[in-house]
């Protein structure tokens, strides 16, 4: 008798519970009633750095607002013009939820038309919050690049504190610009080891210090100076 009762009573709770919800998220959906409003919104992101002032100002949501009356693409747009924002994606929750994730631009190294910098993604691309102080930890680009500039700025951390800025040649070989007026023409294939010499000539002969404008490493059986 009491599994009995005890039956009927999960069975009654089960069917209110299925019923609620259904109710709820009919409503949600169809934009009735409170429960349909935006109520919060949630910001999840890949970098460590949390701060979202600027990703939060950009979103435009009005008060009272409903999944009826609010566009998620429009939201999208409003995160994605923020120029530390590399991508996004928004959810709403049936809890009156918004839920945004977005993906960060990590910026490795700079870029600079000459007057300003630009912080550089990994991957070449250019944020577009520049600054006129440049960070003398950072390595410098110029002109054109290409899609990926992560090993050439690996290996660039090498000659920081003799570093100009870089530069890519006819889409296909790199040259780097000292602060002492010297182009470094690197080879097409292997600029590490070119790289490498460069620092123990320069650890043994001070070559980057002598009265130069060119060291041609292109021929990767010679070194030419001058």
């Amino acid at each position: 008798m009491k599994q009995t009762v005890y039956f009927w009573l999960s069975f009654s709770f089960a069917i209110i519970l299925a019923i609620y919800f259904s109710v709820r998220t009919i409503t949600t959906f169809s934009g009735r009633g409170p429960v349909s409003n935006i109520h919060s919104k949630t910001i999840i992101s890949d970098t460590k750095d949390k701060n979202f002032s600027a990703i939060t100002k950009a979103i435009s949501i009005p008060s009272g607002a409903t999944i009826k009356t609010i566009k998620l693409a429009d939201i999208n747009n409003q995160i994605l013009s923020v120029p530390t924002v590399s991508k996004s994606s928004v959810r709403r929750m049936p809890n009156g939820n918004l839920s945004i994730k977005v993906s960060m631009h990590q910026a490795v190294a700079l870029w600079t038309d000459g007057t300003v910098y630009y912080p550089l993604s990994a991957n070449g691309d250019l944020v577009k919050q520049p600054t006129e102080t440049r960070n003398i930890g950072n390595v410098v680009f110029r002109g054109e690049l290409p899609n990926d500039i992560s090993d050439i700025t690996k290996q660039a951390h090498k000659l920081l504190g003799y570093l100009d800025y870089i530069e890519w040649i006819e889409n296909r070989r790199w040259n780097i610009h000292t602060i002492t007026g010297i182009t470094i023409m690197l080879p097409e294939v292997d600029y590490t080891t070119a790289i490498n010499t460069v620092i123990s000539l320069q650890n043994n002969y001070k070559l980057l210090d002598k009265d130069l404008t060119i060291i041609d490493m292109r021929d990767s059986s010679r070194i030419l100076v001058k």
